[in-house]
């Protein structure tokens, strides 16, 4: 089993910069894939972000590409997500996930094992 736990939200200015951590805990947090989704307010589905597999390979979803990336620490068992040119519209929840699933990245909402419990984004105009 892995834990996870989000910080580093906050509210910005559009056109802003912030960086979000994903604290693993576990015996095996290696074992798993690690991604971020969004949630945004008054939306049923979380939407994928960006996720990292294994061996360090990342994947971004196209239309977020050029103002996210994700990166780790193993020493620290830390997954970021960084986000640039902030926009009003990337406003949301950001989550944390691992899943045991082969085949990541990507990671889709359906192969999730764990979530974290979530830190907010706010971004102001």
């Amino acid at each position: 089993q892995v834990q996870l736990v989000e910080s580093g939200g906050g509210s910005v200015q559009a056109g802003g910069s912030l960086g979000l951590s994903c604290a693993a805990s576990g015996a095996t947090y290696r074992s798993y894939c690690i991604a971020w989704f969004r949630q945004v307010q008054g939306k049923e589905e979380r939407e994928g972000v960006a996720s990292i597999g294994r061996d360090g390979t990342t994947n971004v979803t196209p239309s977020m590409r050029g103002r996210f990336t994700i990166s780790e620490d193993n020493a620290k068992n830390t997954v970021w997500l960084q986000i640039y040119s902030l926009k009003p519209e990337d406003t949301a929840t950001y989550y944390c996930a691992a899943s045991r699933v082969s085949a990541c990245p990507p990671m889709y909402l359906d192969q999730v094992n764990y979530w974290g419990q979530g830190t907010q984004v706010t971004v102001s105009s």
